[in-house]
């Protein structure tokens, strides 16, 4: 087998990764890694032969652009505060206990490179926790602070993780000047993002075209990633910039095809390349297995001691956090999505698996300092890192669901359905409000102006049943039932229209690109 079949069976697997998953309640990215680890110890399956410099600037960009999708900016100020405490102030306190644990039981090993260890292995993976969280029903709260702290907590941990790199290769450490890069890489990260989105924003609008759209959202993340790099600024925090700029700004209500289409595309990216990444990490057993070659002993006890540390810990700081948090919020009048019980605090505690951006630092430690020697424990440091992401990943993975039905911590349903039925409203609200300026403006029959009536209505009931009155959910049904039928009689007709124009393609004399169109335009009337 050569790489590019490698990367076919990981594509593959991807794909059947998820029905696999939903089938046996597993997640999809733990059974990745259990595959690439299956892969990874095959005598027939070679070595994952990738520059590790590239491993972050291929796979992030594109996983974080799809994880920023699904929320918004105003989701993130509202939970500030939590989010703070897990992705900055959490990741540097986790830093600093790995580091004093590996700069104590690694013998030899300095207290830069322990640090950078610390750093590499702080940050909770975003995709693995959405991935995880996302399938087993949790209440949106501790889904939204489980996405801001993936999103961001590795800014930190990769501006942390590169001062530490330099301290070691130079030899030289400064702590205001850490700081001082902390908040140069933030800056200029924001401002790139700031800069790209607003230029992705009227270039889609020049574009027109919805297949250029959304090519030009696949390439805008890479931009954003990449030159923010180049500018020493957070790749991470650029591309989280733009993705939400562009989720705020660039969404037109009317532009129906490239929305639907958009939403296609990015959950093929999104799963695709979530499942080489985790195939990935599994991969590098190889390494793993070679490095810890006659001293497995003592160094699988490093590795369980540091991702004992780092499961402890994150523990202890979420207990007193979110007791705080909520006391902080008690004084508050705003809605602040928190975790409400120790259950809840249980399961978020148990979500922090760790997962691509550890495996690329990882990876990504340089073999000598500026001195040409060696650097200090490389392979010991890699081991280890590989050891803490195989615990959190593959054992929390496993058992986060039974745990979340152990706790019985599930989504509040009840709320999720007042919200929708408030949406509904304001949607038929809204649909009413536009028919009276129409009818102002022009002369309707009055037979047309009640069936556009009850076309208004019937925006909202479709969207929530249970917005009606008992008698006009009743009368809705019938009409529903009575265009179900229309429905399926009209998609027989359209069924055997499209039977018709595809069979054409491959008469004689045929413009493929004619019937194309004639298709595509009954593809979308069926839509109607």
């Amino acid at each position: 087998m050569d790489q590019l079949a490698l990367l076919f069976v990981l594509l593959l697997g991807a794909l059947v990764s998820v029905p696999v998953g939903d089938r046996f309640g597993l997640p999809a990215p733990v059974l990745m890694t259990l595959l690439g680890g299956a892969l990874a110890v095959a005598d027939f399956v070679p070595n994952v032969d990738i520059p590790p410099e590239l491993i972050l600037p291929a796979l992030l960009p594109p996983l974080l652009y799809a994880a920023v999708r699904r929320t918004s900016w105003r989701q993130f100020a509202a939970n500030k505060r939590p989010i703070f405490l897990l992705a900055v102030a959490l990741v540097f306190v986790t830093m600093l206990c790995v580091a004093a644990v590996a700069h104590t039981i690694v013998p030899g090993l300095p207290i830069a490179a322990a640090l950078a260890l610390g750093a590499l292995i702080a940050p909770p993976d975003p995709v693995a926790a959405t991935a995880v969280a996302g399938q087993l029903g949790l209440p949106r709260r501790l889904v939204s602070i489980l996405e801001g702290e993936g999103l961001f907590n590795d800014v930190t941990a990769i501006v942390l993780y590169h001062v530490a790199i330099a301290a070691v290769v130079s030899g030289e450490f400064s702590a205001w000047r850490a700081g001082l890069d902390l908040v140069l890489s933030a800056v200029v990260a924001v401002a790139i993002g700031l800069v790209l989105g607003w230029g992705a924003n009227r270039l889609m609008d020049l574009l027109g075209d919805p297949t250029l759209q959304i090519g030009m959202t696949l390439l805008v993340p890479y931009a954003s990633y990449v030159l923010a790099e180049e500018l020493h600024g957070s790749g991470v925090l650029a591309v989280l910039t733009t993705a939400l700029f562009l989720a705020e700004y660039a969404t037109d209500a009317d532009d129906v095809m490239t929305r639907l289409a958009g939403h296609t595309f990015w959950d093929i990216i999104d799963t695709l390349v979530t499942g080489v990444a985790f195939g990935l990490i599994g991969l590098e057993l190889h390494n793993a297995i070679r490095t810890a070659s006659g001293r497995w002993g003592e160094m699988l006890g490093w590795a369980a001691a540091t991702a004992g540390v780092v499961v402890l810990v994150r523990l202890l700081w979420l207990l007193p956090a979110t007791w705080l948090t909520q006391r902080l919020h008690a004084r508050r009048d705003y809605d602040e999505e928190i975790p409400v019980s120790w259950r809840e605090t249980v399961v978020m505690w148990w979500s922090g698996m760790r997962g691509v951006a550890s495996v690329a630092l990882a990876l990504a430690i340089p073999l000598e300092t500026g001195g040409g020697k060696p650097f200090p424990d490389r392979d010991e440091m890699v081991f280890i890192a590989f050891g803490v992401i195989i615990v959190t990943l593959v054992l929390q993975g496993l058992t986060l669901p039974w745990l979340v039905k152990r706790l019985g911590v599930r989504a509040d349903s009840e709320r999720e359905k007042e919200f929708e039925k408030e949406l509904a409203r304001r949607a038929a609200k809204a649909a009413k409000s536009r028919l009276r300026e129409i009818e102002q403006v022009e002369d309707l029959p009055e037979e047309l102006s009640e069936q556009m009536l009850r076309r208004a209505f019937d925006i909202g009931i479709r969207i929530s049943p249970d917005m009606g009155e008992e008698e006009r959910r009743e009368a809705h049904q019938q009409r529903a039932r009575r265009l179900r039928r229309v429905r399926r009689i009209q998609g027989e007709m359209l069924s055997a229209a499209r039977h018709e124009v595809l069979a054409a393609r491959s008469e004689p004399g045929a413009d493929p690109e004619i019937v194309d169109r004639v298709l595509r335009h009954l593809d979308v009337r069926s839509l109607r």
